[in-house]
């Protein structure tokens, strides 16, 4: 918990983690070639294969729990329509979302009525309705909000951009290979010019 009581950003950490870690790895390549240290070459060439190692891991990890994708997918949607409205950026998020994607609650738009706030009123968010006007979103029906689940909307994006996905996936692995290799060649250099002297 942050001091004012509200969760860690998450997010945030992951990304600071993975820049240091980023620097470290880079700081050994960068300082190992310029003083033609074998030690640090080594320790950079080790750490870009564990790397490489674990995207691969990562990656197989994946495809085969593609099916948990769909489950941990709709018990987030789930968690975030709970804090609907507690939340500010929470909240802008499902609306963001909503309204990008033309849907309405997780499944379908009946999502909404089995949390007690809006089952009272029988509302939905304003972030559902097709045409935003004034009682748009009270007593809904399907001419007046998006009736299909945000899930089914996302699956269908991933699904159209995992190619994209897959393709930078795969170049980032190309350039860590390359990367691999020279500095395997670069070792080999510098274990050799010992060697001489």
């Amino acid at each position: 918990m942050v001091a004012d009581g509200t969760p860690p950003p998450w997010g945030d950490v992951a990304i600071m983690v993975v820049g240091i870690i980023i620097f470290f790895v880079s700081f050994f390549g960068c300082c190992g070639a310029w003083k033609e240290s074998y030690c640090m070459v080594t320790t950079f060439a080790v750490l870009l294969s564990i790397i490489f190692l674990v995207e691969i891991a990562a990656a197989i990890a994946g495809y085969v729990f593609k099916d948990k994708v769909r489950t941990v997918l709709e018990d987030g949607l789930w968690e975030t329509m709970r804090k609907y409205g507690e939340d500010a950026p929470l909240t802008e998020a499902v609306d963001r979302l909503q309204e990008d994607f033309h849907c309405c609650g997780a499944n379908n738009y009946t999502d909404w009525s089995s949390l007690e706030r809006f089952r009272v009123n029988d509302t939905v968010p304003r972030s559902c309705c097709r045409v935003n006007t004034t009682n748009c979103n009270v007593h809904p029906t399907a001419d007046t909000i998006y009736i299909e689940g945000c899930q089914k909307g996302i699956e269908v994006w991933m699904k159209k951009n995992i190619l994209i996905v897959a393709a930078v996936a795969l170049g980032i692995a190309f350039f860590e290979i390359l990367g691999i290799i020279f500095t395997c060649c670069l070792m080999k250099g510098i274990r050799s010019g010992y060697e001489v002297m």
